[in-house]
């Protein structure tokens, strides 16, 4: 079975033209579609959904995310689109930068780094990471390999899903439980999707319940976060995020300035790396449709 697809760079053509019977063309899905059926278009890679909502989705078989997160996707899609997500991207770097985060924030790596710029030498305690407790919001994909590597480290690590439960990894607390572990944390890692239960999950409330000192991780997005409650809770607990409500993080927002933050500009995803990822995945894919197989991961169909 032939097929045709779009990719959204030249690099792109390059690296899947040892594909037999398929015809690959060039997209950056900015502009213009191209005439005719595309069996497998590749998107661009964004987590800003808007330009979806002028594709025809009778002339597109799947749209191929090469992001994990597809918040605010069905609100713009056209009725009849297909669209999957990166599952197998993005986990491990998130993770991996969750776990930097961490490890920068609990050995005051910024602080040093600042001390190195004004060329100046001294020496303080940091709380580290080993023997600390470090809560788990979010038992998906990112929250598994979160998990592993941080008890690498020789931290206790608390999960934390939607529901109670037990899995290969151990107990899993449900949502409910996290005012009674909340108080008990050193570290709380946010890994958790975009949903109507997770916008605002860490408000002053939650900020409040935690002891003085703790730190928040967020690698999940911004608002799942309330930002004022951050801003207002700066120098008693200590915040470390990839991702912000608002986004981009205008330049003279309080967050910047606000003691105890430490600032990522999303980038998650972005090693050097990502795209052999994302080129396996494109090619499972192909695999799929050329045997006449629906998509995998498709989570938003309209």
């Amino acid at each position: 079975m032939s097929l045709r697809i779009s990719v959204p760079d030249p690099d792109w053509l390059d690296r899947l033209a040892d594909l037999d019977d398929v015809e690959v063309v060039e997209w950056d899905t900015v502009g213009p579609q191209p005439e005719g059926r595309l069996d497998l278009v590749l998107w661009s890679y964004t987590v800003d959904p808007a330009g979806l909502a002028a594709i025809d989705p009778a002339r597109i078989g799947v749209v191929q995310s090469q992001a994990l997160g597809y918040d605010g996707v069905a609100d713009v899609l056209p009725t009849g689109g297909v669209y999957a997500n990166a599952v197998g991207v993005h986990e491990g770097s998130t993770a991996e930068l969750a776990l930097a985060l961490v490890l920068a924030a609990q050995r005051d790596v910024d602080r040093y780094a600042r001390q190195q710029v004004e060329e100046r030498w001294e020496r303080h305690w940091s709380p580290g990471l080993q023997d600390r407790r470090v809560l788990l919001v979010g038992v998906g994909g990112i929250g598994g390999e979160l998990s592993s590597r941080v008890q690498g480290f020789g931290a206790e690590v608390v999960r934390v899903g939607t529901r109670a439960r037990d899995d290969e990894r151990g107990h899993v607390h449900a949502t409910d439980e996290l005012p009674d572990l909340l108080p008990t944390a050193d570290v709380v890692v946010l890994a958790v999707p975009l949903t109507e239960d997770t916008t605002g999950l860490v408000d002053a409330d939650f900020l409040a319940a935690l002891p003085d000192g703790a730190l928040v991780v967020n690698v999940s997005r911004g608002k799942v976060v309330v930002t004022d409650a951050v801003v207002a809770e700066g120098g008693r607990i200590r915040f470390a995020s990839d991702v912000f409500d608002p986004e981009p993080l205008p330049a003279d927002h309080p967050l910047w300035t606000t003691p105890g933050v430490l600032v990522t500009p999303h980038v998650g995803g972005l090693t050097t790396t990502m795209r052999s990822r994302v080129e396996r995945l494109v090619r499972a894919q192909v695999e799929r449709l050329r045997a006449g197989q629906e998509p995998a991961d498709v989570v938003v169909r309209t």
